[in-house]
This record gives structure tokens, sequence and C-alpha cells, in this order.
């Protein structure tokens, strides 16, 4: 061992006599495990503020005409006489857009299993700088209450889209929600960024420095490779969004043009000249492309750890699923020119952002057909988190045969901003990055709190959220193709769309119902943090370094030394050279920090 990790260890064992205060324990911890806990519950709670403003919007789009008294209660005087402002049927897909994709998907989920499991698989004591981790989780705490505060401001919140395109973000006069909700809305996300920036940085210091001894890069499990390779393209394309923000608040604020040029407001001509606000666009899809790739990384190695643990078999490919992660955070970069078919760029560029954007199908259906492949012939065990690990490549499969579309400069522009773009993007991204979320929380809930969850509402809770979640969008996509456009309110002034008004009020009932299975999760994760069954250290008899851990949570992760790793994560129902019996006779998995046995061969993957 080597002088540092030693020194490690001994100041470990050294915390041990210092009993932490509840604050130092539970608030302001160092600890990577509860670190954890505080982004996944931060997470939740954002995240159900987040479905409760699209159950909103929903209610105003299946019955524009009526009046509800849910609207005056909540919005106040934007929901007078119980009929929704306009303007605030804006605000609200602005911030659950926001809510939805950065402080729920990015930090509820990057923030809970990076934090989890990066120290717990590699076989580190903590992370890097623990010190860091808890001030990246205080910032984004601080951007969640910003973003929240901003509800509560006279002139509304932000109200420009989750996209916050100028004029609309850059002249505080534009519109009501162009006020003081969007000056929250930029110093939050600012927040946020360098919340995140502070968490990769760790991440990546932390996989490459601290793994055990026998840790080799290809040994990792796919977890880790994705959460790493998650954290680098957060690390380059974050910044890019900082600056945009930070232009957009010098636009606001100091007088500049950066994205504004020949602006008139109610006959006046304003002073600015020069801008772009196609720039901000660059800079915006910069980071928004990339974004979907944070987002649906960590969910797909979660997936892959939890199929190959419950399909008893090593997962397929292990070499092309780490070479498709490194290809799609590669490509991510270089695709964000699709979401700007119709900004009136050249249409050589539109072609040449249509190839790499096709390209990145390429590894993204490698990692689908592996993962099928993976479950053809295993033994599976059908948990809830395998449920939904299995729900999350058929989202992913049907999310993504529509971004080969959207993809297509020549179709999108026929379907672009209708509602078939929502139902792409709620699919690909919002649903398989919340299945891949479930999937995590029920697999690795036992590490987490020391108890199981209640497996059969675990079952009602995916069957109702699956069947749910395709009934809001699957409808979509047709309205979308009959040219129903996004972000508008109402469609009664359009007769051409008043045959697919029932469509909306289907989709709505829809939503209510996905919202509804939501309180079965609730229910049982807190019910099951106090009352669950206890759980054993290896419930799900799994092969990766955090289940040979305690169930109880210690600083330091291990008593004694670090455990050493003598093979790769999936040694699932492997045989020995005689193939008379499994390695270990009668049980079918072998735990990373067992030596090779004399009776088998290390697997070349």
């Amino acid at each position: 061992m080597s002088a540092v990790s030693q020194a490690h260890v001994e100041d470990h064992s050294h915390d041990h006599h210092h009993e932490q205060t509840f604050i130092e324990k539970y608030i302001f911890s160092t600890d990577h495990k509860m670190i954890a806990k505080q982004y996944l519950i931060t997470g939740l709670i954002m995240g159900f503020i987040g479905i409760a403003m699209s159950l909103l919007f929903r209610i105003q789009l299946a019955w524009p005409e009526k009046s509800f008294w849910i609207f005056e209660a909540l919005l106040g005087r934007f929901g007078s006489d119980g009929v929704m402002d306009p303007g605030v049927y804006l605000a609200l897909v602005t911030i659950h857009g926001t809510i939805m994709v950065f402080f729920v998907l990015t930090a509820g989920l990057s923030g809970t299993f990076s934090n989890l499991l990066i120290p717990l698989q590699i076989g580190a004591r903590d992370m890097a700088s623990g010190f860091l981790n808890m001030v990246s989780y205080w910032l984004f705490f601080i951007s969640s209450v910003i973003m929240l505060s901003s509800l509560f401001v006279e002139s509304g919140p932000a109200s420009a889209g989750w996209t916050v395109y100028p004029p609309l973000s850059a002249l505080p006069e534009a519109i009501s929600g162009s006020g003081m909700g969007m000056t929250l809305w930029l110093i939050s996300m600012a927040i946020f960024i360098a919340s995140s920036l502070l968490g990769s940085l760790n991440y990546i210091v932390t996989v490459l420095n601290l793994r055990t001894e026998g840790m080799s890069m290809t040994r990792l499990p796919l977890t880790v490779w994705a959460f790493f390779v998650t954290a680098i393209i957060g690390t380059v394309s974050f910044p890019v969004l900082l600056s945009a923000a930070l232009l957009l608040i010098m636009d606001r604020s100091f007088g500049t043009s950066f994205f504004l040029s020949d602006i008139y407001i109610q006959g006046e001509v304003l002073s600015h000249q020069g801008g772009s606000p196609v720039l901000y666009e660059h800079l915006f899809w910069f980071l928004g492309h990339p974004e979907v790739y944070i987002v649906l990384l960590p969910a797909l190695g979660i997936t892959s750890e939890v199929i190959a643990t419950n399909a008893r078999k090593p997962i397929f490919g292990y070499r092309a699923m780490v070479a498709s992660i490194l290809a799609i955070a590669f490509l991510s970069t270089i695709v964000w020119g699709h979401h700007m078919f119709v900004s009136g760029m050249n249409p050589f560029l539109g072609s040449v952002f249509t190839f790499t954007t096709l390209l990145i199908a390429i590894p993204s259906a490698v990692k689908a057909f592996n993962y099928i492949t993976t479950l053809w012939k295993g033994n599976l065990q059908m948990n809830p988190g395998m449920l939904f690990s299995i729900g999350l490549v058929s989202t992913f499969i049907t999310g993504g045969l529509t971004g080969i579309i959207l993809g297509d400069s020549t179709l999108d522009i026929n379907v672009h901003d209708t509602y078939f773009v929502v139902a792409h993007f709620h699919l690909v991204m919002g649903i398989s990055a919340l299945y891949g979320l479930f999937a995590g929380v029920y697999h690795w809930f036992p590490k987490m709190f020391g108890r199981m969850m209640n497996k059969n509402l675990g079952y009602v809770h995916f069957w109702i959220t699956a069947v749910g979640a395709y009934g809001v969008f699957f409808p979509m996509h047709f309205i979308g193709m009959a040219g129903l456009p996004r972000r508008y309110y109402t469609n009664t002034a359009f007769p051409y769309f008043d045959d697919l008004a029932d469509v909306n009020v289907l989709i709505t009932l829809f939503a209510f119902l996905t919202a509804f299975a939501q309180l079965f999760f609730i229910y049982n994760f807190i019910h099951s943090i106090f009352y669950g069954k206890k759980a054993s250290q290896n419930p799900w008899r799994a092969n990766t370094l955090e289940w040979t851990a305690p169930v109880e949570h210690i600083h330091g992760n291990w008593y004694g030394e670090l455990p050493k790793v003598y093979r790769w994560s999936y040694d699932y129902s492997k045989m020995n050279k005689e193939e008379t019996d499994y390695v270990i006779p009668g049980q079918d998995f072998i735990p990373q920090n067992v030596p090779l046995h004399d009776n088998e061969e290390e697997l070349n993957h």
C-alpha cells in the first residue's frame, strides 16, 4: 500500500473516535454516501414540483375554455376566475423544462449515483475531495432555492421556454416573464453550473487516481465508465452555457448587445446594434445536446449493471459498450446544429450536422443490441429495478427512432417546433433517464438505507408508469405530424386543429395516471427507509465491490484494508474448466475481490 493511501486509512480510522454532530453528519457532510442521499432527496422533491407544473398546463391544454378552481388557488392573480393567464402557461412550461432537465435528471441522477457508486465500486475510501463534494451539493441546493423563489416574483417566473432564447430573455421589458423572474433564472443556472463543474472534476479525479489495487480501467463496472465520461462531457460543455448566461446578464443589465440588434418595442427603436440571437442558440445548444447524454449516460450505465446482475449473465460486449460510451461522448459535441435547422443556416452546414447526428445512432444502437443480447437466454430476475431497466431499453429505442427523423434536416423542417419534437425528447431523454433513476433507486436502495423496498409496490409503480408514459407521449407523435405547434396555451383559434382536441384530453388523462403512479413510489421510498425489511450485505448476489462493504455506513467504506480486485465485474454464471459446475460450486456469481481459482480461465473481454 502506498504511503498516501496508508495515511488515508489512518486518517479515517482516527475519524471513528470523533462522534459527529447532527449538522456534521446529515447537513454539511463530506461523506459521499450522505451527499448522494442529499442529491437524491432534493432531486425527487424538485421532480414532484416539475410534475405538478406539467399537470397544471396539461389541464389547460385539454380544457382550454373551462375555468378550474385549482388555477385560482395555485396561480393567484395569474389564474383569476379559474382561467390560466397565457403568460403563466409559458412560465410553467419554462420552469417545468428547466427543473426536469437540470435539477432532476442532471443533478438528481448524476449527483446521486456518481457520488454513491464511484468510491464504492472502484474501492476508494471517499471522493478525492470531500469538501468540494459538499460545496457542490450546497451550490446545487442554493440554485434550486433561487429557481423556486422565482415562482413568487410579482411579475412572474422566467417565460422564454427552457432554452430562454433572446430577445424574450435579453430584454427585461419584453414580456412580464422577462423581468425579475428571468434574472433569477440566470443567477440560478450560473450557480448550478458551478456546482456541476465542481462535481464533475471531483468524479474525474476520483476515477483516475483512487482505484484500488487490481482495478484497471478494463475491470471497471460500466456504471463507473458512464459516470466518468458524463463528468468529462459536463466539464467540456457546461462552461459554454455559463458564458451564454453571463452574456445574457450583460445584455439585460449592462447595456451590451451580444444577442440583440434592430429591436423595436411598441414602435420605439432600441439602441441595440450588431448582436445576433443565433449566436445564443449556438452557445446554448453546444451545451444543450451534450446535456442529453449527460442525462442519458448515467441511466445507461445503471441499466448495464442492473441488467447483467438480474440476467445472471456477463454483459454482452463489454469493450463495445465502453467504446460506444466514448463514441457518444465525442459525437455529442459535434451535432448541436440539428436543433437549429430552421434558423436560416446554410443548407450545406445542415447536411454536415445531419451526417454527424445520424452517426450517433451507431453507438446508441450498439448499446441497445447489447442489452437485448445480454437478456437473451438469461436467468431473468424480474424485480422492479430490472423492469425499469428493460423499460429504459424500450423507450431508448422508440424515442431514438424518431430522432433519426428529427436529425435529418429535410424531414425536421416539417415537424420542427411541433409536438413531434416534444414526444421525441421526452421519450428518449426524459422517460428513459427517469427509468434509469428508478432502476438505480430500487437496486441500490439497500446500499443507501440498509433496507429493502417493497417489491409489490414496485411492480405497481412500474406497470402504471410504463402504460401512462407511453399513453402520454405516443399520441403526441401523431398530433405533431398533424402540425400542432408546441408551447401554444390553446389551439381553439385554429379550426384546423379542432379534431385534435380529444387527443389532448386523452394525453392529459394519461398524464394524471402517470403522476398517480409516482405516489406509490414516494410511499414505498419513505416507508422503506424506516420500516423496510433489513437488507443483507449482498441482496442481489452481485459482483461489484459496493456489496463487499458492510451494510451499516462507516466513514471510509471498509473496515481495515481496502479490497483488492482480481477479475472484471461481470463473472456471472461462470462455469469451471470441465463445464460441470459453477467455478464456486452452487453459486452463480464471483465477486471482484475473489482471486482466480485453479479451475477457471480469466475471461478475455
